[in-house]
């Protein structure tokens, strides 16, 4: 019975809580606050592990995790509260404390953001004290033993049952209430209508998409689009009342702006390749896709921002979202003539939420981390000599251009293959720079050239395919690729930390003996 108490009480308490970050921030809620500020004070090599072992789901992995220890623990308070009953209601205020402080510690917090856990802690504390002192009465006086077992649990059962009820109702509440406060920014984004843009991209160019089987196609579906970012609950911002500052060192124009005027300016569209630092050598978080928006060096000027080249007395563009990631841009980067964007479109639609809505950063040639704010809510100059972004304060560097890159997508690693004519093929990227040639080696013997898609500009991705002659037996398949400016990709290995992974991708494959 104790232990069923922890677990009961712990569940109306994360209910109450939850309705109490519904009301206010869901930010706020204790999951995601103690899960932000885990991922927060995690170290930097155990953080790249997770991201290897679980991707994309590495978010969801950190939140079913909390709950796991979540559990454990309310078992060990409920056998706690049977033999001392102050210690447990003592050990859950504490919990509720280190709620409230994880959630102060976030970014953009304000005392109201505290609320949630001690809600959930005093609620926690109360059905505990409930269901322990319900669980250890005496047995009526005069009444057999095994009828009075049996009707102590029975009326213990049924107090369960209703505090798991009305749990059950708080949740349910809690989650419409959530729902509710999001729908204004689901209907901003239903009613957005993308702009026509002023300088459209050309159509991708016959050539580009190879069509290999199992090689992806040349711009990325957004569904498909990967997503690397610390925000546990994806922002949902609200298009109609969202508002952009641009403010800070060198700024003699500072500039608010809101998602009409923002667009009333001229309109671009660009494709170009997106690559996390995170990014292992043949990792899948790179993606290419077609973005519309405003570029971010035309607005920089407006505001009387002038580069580090020409005078100016910035060299960091420091994006803020709404959720209180900060990310340093060099500012000579956004202003030498590249397609640095204030994005609101991609593929055609609107930015989805998960990747930003209704306003992103897009920088070619840089890593997302120095470059690719969503859910962008400020933007202000200032050096890198003055500040540090978020990243940088967790070991990365402050620059990081994207290195360039060669993967084979297909074959995959240690597929069977029968012998003969084998299609080896993948992308090659070098944003900024473009690529101009990829070699492919088998076993280590002498690089031969494959045949490039056809290039759709600097800033984008480059499929290539190699006829590969298979003879059976195990083979190592390697890559490397040639940018624009002559720069061959390294074979020598270094790991994603500080800017970036290196060395050739390797695939191992077998293929079968004929007959």
């Amino acid at each position: 019975m104790g232990a069923v108490s922890g677990i009961v009480a712990a569940v109306a308490g994360l209910a109450s809580a939850q309705l109490a970050a519904a009301a206010g921030r869901p930010e706020a809620s204790p999951v995601t606050a103690v899960g932000g500020a885990v991922v927060d004070l995690t170290p930097v090599a155990v953080r790249e592990w997770a991201i290897r072992l679980f991707g994309t789901s590495d978010k969801l992995v950190l939140g079913l995790g909390i709950l796991a220890v979540l559990a454990a623990l309310a078992v060990g308070t409920g056998l706690l509260a049977v033999r001392h009953l102050p210690a447990a209601l003592a050990v859950t205020g504490g919990f509720g404390l280190v709620g409230a402080l994880a959630a102060l510690s976030r970014p953009e917090a304000s005392w109201r953001d505290a609320l949630p856990s001690l809600v959930g802690a005093l609620v926690s504390a109360g059905v505990l004290y409930l269901l322990v002192t319900a669980a250890g009465r005496t047995r009526p006086a005069g009444a057999p033993q095994g009828r009075a077992d049996s009707m102590d649990r029975r009326r213990f059962g049924r107090l369960v049952a209703a505090v798991l009820a009305a749990s059950a109702g708080v949740g349910i509440g809690a989650r419409r209430l959530g729902a509710h406060g999001s729908a204004d920014a689901t209907a901003s984004r239903a009613r957005f209508r993308l702009p026509r843009p002023t300088v459209p991209a050309p159509p991708v160019p016959a050539g580009a998409d190879l069509r290999v089987p199992g090689l992806g196609p040349f711009l990325t579906p957004n569904q498909d689009f990967y997503r690397v970012d610390t925000a546990l609950v994806v922002p949902r911002v609200d298009a109609d009342t969202w508002r952009l500052r641009i403010h800070g060192e060198g700024v003699t124009r500072p500039l608010e702006l809101d998602l009409r005027q923002l667009l009333a300016r001229p309109v671009v569209e660009h494709d170009i390749t997106l690559t996390c630092v995170s990014n292992e050598v043949g990792g899948p978080y790179a993606g290419n896709a077609r973005w519309l928006g405003v570029r971010l060096g035309d607005l920089l000027r407006e505001a009387g921002v002038r580069p580090p080249s020409q005078g100016g007395t910035a060299d960091q563009l420091v994006a803020r979202s709404v959720d209180g990631m900060t990310i340093g841009t060099p500012v000579e980067a956004v202003m030498d003539g590249r397609a640095a964007l204030l994005a609101v479109g991609m593929n055609g639609r609107p930015l989805p939420f998960a990747h930003g809505f209704p306003v992103r950063m897009v920088v070619p040639g840089l890593y997302g981390y120095v470059s690719a704010c969503k859910w962008l809510a400020e933007l202000r100059l200032t050096t890198f000599a003055a500040y540090d972004a978020y990243w940088v304060r967790r070991s990365w560097a402050q620059q990081a251009v994207v290195k360039t890159q060669a993967r084979i997508d297909t074959p995959r690693p240690y597929a069977d293959l029968s012998p003969g004519r084998v299609a080896v093929a993948g992308v090659a990227w070098a944003q900024h720079r473009g690529i101009e040639r990829v070699q492919v080696r088998v076993d280590g013997g002498p690089w031969q050239e494959a045949r490039l898609g056809t290039a759709d500009g600097v800033d984008t991705w480059r499929q290539w395919v190699w006829p590969w002659q298979a003879t059976p037996g195990r083979h190592r398949l390697e890559v490397r690729a040639t940018d624009g400016a002559g720069a061959v990709q390294t074979g020598v290995r270094t790991g994603t930390v500080p800017d970036g992974a290196t060395r050739w991708h390797t695939v191992d494959v077998n293929v079968r003996a004929l007959g």
